[in-house]
């Protein structure tokens, strides 16, 4: 199994105390786009998926955020089947 779905499944495990770069580097792995448009969020973003996921870059990120993140990501993977 790849470091990034590992990752992934310690994220839907436990939704606590994650940080952006984390994200970041599960998002990359699954060809998601990062924008950091200059403000205090990260949005991830993917041409398979109509709606974009907007992160705050506070540290730690909020459980909420990071459910929406993996079900971003989810619906990512079930694009590309």
């Amino acid at each position: 199994m790849p470091r990034a779905d590992r990752t992934l499944d310690r994220m839907r495990a436990n939704p606590r105390g994650w940080r952006i770069a984390s994200l970041e580097a599960v998002a990359a792995a699954h060809g998601v786009n990062v924008r950091k448009p200059g403000g205090s969020h990260v949005v991830f973003e993917h041409p398979g998926v109509a709606e974009a996921v907007s992160v705050p870059a506070r540290r730690p990120i909020k459980p909420v955020y990071v459910r929406r993140f993996v079900a971003f990501i989810e619906a990512v993977r079930a694009s590309h089947e």
